[in-house]
């Protein structure tokens, strides 16, 4: 009973703040006090929900929730508005919604059926079908879809493309290649996944002078950096801060 009675002050009390704050009338004190679970979901569906509706964050937060509940829900949704219209658009936001879900074979598929006529060498078809392949391990056919994406579209440019392209030659043991590409994403990368990478391959091919000046380049970087990109990078940073942990004993 205290749990429950706890958990209904706590509730009261966020609505009579966002009440307050959003200058709703004052009998909702009323609704909200005096109606308990009742009035604080009065509140919450009548006045919060449609508010979240609108707000671009409220929409992610939204959205957040409901795809932790039902991670399937957008697509079932994007699969559906396909059944009754087979467009370019809702195969490609299909595609998308499959790959995010890790269900690569099929956004594979999708991806494939888009690539023809004028879209036979669409860049954003094609990163989606590399990313799709390598999710799948073919890890070489990601990385010739990545070389025909650039011979296509050689103004292309992407992140995330150029890092998949460093992933896929470091799995098929182009390690050279691999480094190359890894040092010009060391300067260009807007995260510390890209260096950590790096820094680790420079590991594992027994150059840890070189690797343990990549990890101390990104904990120095995360010192300057601002708070909201250091959370965002936490758990590369700490991955960094363990493997120059793990490098002293061998470079002493």
């Amino acid at each position: 009973m205290p749990v429950l009675l706890i958990a209904s002050v706590l509730l009261q009390f966020v609505c009579l703040v966002h009440m307050a704050r959003s200058g709703r009338p004052y009998w909702w004190i009323w609704v909200i006090m005096l109606g308990s679970y009742l009035g604080v979901a009065v509140y919450f569906f009548t006045q919060i929900l449609p508010e979240l509706r609108h707000d671009p964050a409220g929409r992610r937060l939204v959205r957040n929730v409901r795809d932790r509940i039902d991670p399937e829900h957008q697509r079932r949704r994007i699969a559906q508005q396909l059944d009754v219209a087979d467009t370019v658009e809702n195969r490609r936001r299909l595609a998308e919604e499959s790959l995010r879900l890790g269900d690569y074979a099929n956004a594979a598929e999708l991806y494939r059926s888009v690539l023809k006529g004028i879209y036979a060498t669409d860049p954003a078809f094609l990163l989606g079908l590399a990313e799709s392949l390598a999710g799948l391990g073919d890890h070489a056919g990601a990385r010739d879809t990545l070389d025909a994406l650039i011979k296509a579209n050689p103004q292309f440019r992407s992140d995330e493309g150029h890092f998949l392209y460093a992933r896929c030659l470091q799995a098929l043991g182009e390690n050279e290649r691999a480094l190359e590409e890894y040092e010009v994403l060391a300067t260009s990368y807007p995260g510390e996944e890209a260096r950590l990478c790096y820094g680790r391959l420079l590991k594992s091919l027994n150059r840890p002078r070189d690797a343990r000046r990549v990890f101390e380049d990104m904990l120095k970087r995360a010192k300057v950096a601002p708070k909201y990109y250091r959370r965002k990078e936490q758990a590369h940073l700490d991955a960094a801060k363990q493997e120059l942990a793990e490098l002293v004993p061998a470079t002493e």
